[in-house]
């Protein structure tokens, strides 16, 4: 038989932030997007001279007059015609580096775009600061973020239960693996720390105070394209965080994060004793 238990899992700052997060993100994706349109190219250090591009979104006309949409990476072209590079604009072909469904706020409304990225990004900044520091003094970082002798000694079971879409059940599903664990510090400290850092960086306001970081990555135009970067494994972070409360039981996952509570089974044995 299985016996299943409701648990009070995740506290009410945790989710707070959480969904917090997921406005910004979106928000951030969407109107960084927006903004990436207005010159839809990447660069390597300090300038952004022609041809010099690492990766371009460009457009061009075919025989009949129709545009063509490319992604160029480094010498390599593809043709991406429809999503990046050339897409329909209320039923006309544009030369578009993406699509309007995934820019916001407008099809082309450039300074207001801009106005929203930096809004919550803001947002984002002082959200990510609050959960740090509400971490660090409840010990929700180090008790249940940071990985301990037995999570290191159990990666190598962890990986193969991920590939086999295996998922811990009873007591043990409260508690993250070292998996999750190095995946949400690596979102918190190493991306979003990141693209924070390239952010200001890509700044000309910030010179005078960041000018070594600049310096640091090879310049501006490297800062615009770490910054991409990061926010590409941004999505990648959350595709695969939905894929599994997906195969883990959407409904239970949410319920936790929305409500707090979270419903574990507990196997339970009958053994006959005649």
């Amino acid at each position: 038989m299985t016996d299943t238990r409701l648990v009070y899992r995740h506290r009410w700052p945790v989710r707070v932030m959480h969904w917090i997060n997921v406005v910004c993100l979106c928000v951030l994706l969407g109107s960084g997007l927006q903004i990436f349109n207005a010159h839809p190219s990447l660069y390597w250090g300090q300038r952004s001279d022609p041809g010099k591009a690492v990766l371009s979104l460009e457009a061009s006309q075919d025989t009949d007059g129709k545009p063509r949409g490319t992604t160029r990476i480094g010498a390599h072209t593809f043709d991406t015609t429809g999503v990046l590079g050339a897409s329909r604009v209320d039923g006309q072909w544009t030369a578009r580096g993406f699509p309007t469904w995934a820019t916001i706020p407008g099809p082309g409304w450039l300074a207001m775009g801009r106005r929203w990225h930096f809004f919550f990004a803001w947002l984002f900044v002082a959200n990510g600061i609050a959960y740090v520091g509400w971490s660090l003094a409840s010990r929700h970082l180090d008790r249940d973020l940071v990985p301990d002798r037995r999570d290191w000694r159990g990666i190598g079971r962890s990986i193969m239960d991920h590939l086999r879409f295996r998922h811990t059940d009873g007591e043990e599903a409260l508690r993250y693996n070292v998996l999750q664990r190095l995946a949400y510090l690596f979102a918190i400290f190493v991306l979003g720390g990141g693209i924070v850092l390239m952010g200001l960086a890509m700044s000309p306001r910030m010179d005078a105070v960041l000018h070594w970081l600049v310096d640091l990555v090879g310049g501006r135009q490297s800062a615009r394209t770490i910054h991409f970067v990061i926010a590409a494994g941004f999505v990648a972070f959350v595709l695969v965080h939905v894929f599994e409360v997906i195969v883990s039981g959407p409904f239970n996952q949410l319920r936790g994060m929305i409500t707090g509570w979270y419903r574990i089974r507990l196997a339970r044995k009958d053994v006959d004793h005649d």
